[in-house]
């Protein structure tokens, strides 16, 4: 007799939903991708040809009330994350949700207020936000080596997220719903803070600047395509944030924890693969062209793990307060850059 698999439906299936649909039905051993939902009769054709034994529905409300699912993977837009977290929450369901789980602070802290409700009767429910850096084998050979304690406390975190320049315009056109650069492009990098300074380690401060320097259009949604961000924490600990949609070779995602007796850099010399290109041009290495190429094993193990906290009923491994925290910051952090002022937390503000 086979070992049961968990039931997933994906809602959503454009780009990144289905990148998930593959990963859950194909790659995830442990995981069947039974039902998926999408407005789009375009997407509907896609799931036909690559879901296979999946019931494709138009509405996502209706795959929660006829389909015998065990999870959800919430990966459509962004405005509607935590609707269908906080109903696939109400139904008992496990639930992985794309980040952020909101652009609205306290949208986000409804889906938290929700989990927590429901894990009275459902204790055993998981429920996470996908940061998927958290999963890449770099990163996480990073964290061993700083909480291993050998190069003494992390005290200085320096992030950047660099997208390849978009010259279609569609980058533009999705700027006007993303909710700003740091909270779509520098969300990873601020979750990558949290987990590398501590979750829990109170801000004392932050400030962002930022330019438009390619992309003009976006000064019609208060937005920038380059931008730079301080953030200042107790304890003596500081973090600098980099985040840039112009890079003309490819995605340029790097780290660095500097600690007392040493430093922890990721990704410091992009690469797409080990290849070396020697011509008459001179030297060079080819960089991925955008952030899944870059963590497409990150993505997989992401799955794979979250699959099988559920069926094993282990801790879920991104905290969901953890994730409603990154919005705060995100948040905060995209009004400074607009309004051009400082802000200093204090309190239970700067617990949140």
């Amino acid at each position: 007799m086979s070992a049961p698999k968990l039931r997933v439906g994906i809602a959503g299936l454009g780009r990144m939903g289905q990148r998930h649909a593959l990963n859950y039905h194909v790659f995830t051993p442990r995981a069947e991708v039974v039902a998926a939902s999408s407005p789009d009769p375009k997407e509907h054709k896609w799931a036909a040809e690559n879901l296979t034994g999946a019931k494709i529905y138009k509405d996502y409300y209706e795959m929660l009330e006829k389909e015998n699912l065990d999870a959800v993977v919430v990966a459509g837009i962004t405005a509607v994350h935590a609707d269908h977290t906080i109903a696939a929450i109400k139904k008992g369901l496990h639930v992985m949700c794309e980040k952020p789980l909101s652009l609205d602070i306290k949208i986000a802290q409804s889906v938290l207020d929700a989990y927590n409700t429901s894990l009275k009767t459902n204790p055993n429910q998981k429920v996470m936000c996908g940061f998927s850096r958290r999963f890449d084998a770099s990163y996480r050979e990073a964290y061993a080596r700083m909480v291993s304690g050998q190069h003494g406390r992390p005290v200085v975190f320096r992030s950047q997220t660099a997208d390849m320049l978009d010259t279609t315009g569609t980058f533009v056109n999705y700027a006007k719903t993303s909710g700003g650069i740091f909270l779509d492009c520098s969300i990873h990098d601020i979750d990558l803070m949290l987990w590398f300074l501590g979750e829990n380690t109170n801000i004392k401060s932050l400030q962002a600047v930022g330019v438009v320097a390619v992309h003009t259009a976006l000064d019609s949604s208060k937005d920038r395509d380059n931008a730079v961000a301080t953030v200042e924490f107790d304890e003596g600990k500081i973090a600098t944030l980099f985040c840039s949609r112009m890079m003309a070779a490819g995605q340029e995602d790097t780290t660095e924890i500097i600690c007392e007796r040493g430093s922890l850099r990721v990704n410091m010399h992009g690469q797409k693969n080990h290849l070396e290109i020697h011509d008459r041009q001179g030297a060079r290495r080819d960089l991925p062209k955008h952030y899944y190429e870059r963590f497409r094993e990150a993505f997989l193990t992401e799955a794979n793990e979250f699959t099988a906290c559920c069926l094993d009923n282990t801790t879920p491994p991104v905290s969901l307060s953890s994730s409603v925290k990154a919005v705060v910051i995100g948040s905060a952090l995209q009004r400074s850059l607009t309004t051009g002022e400082k802000i200093v937390f204090s309190g239970k503000e700067a617990r949140l």
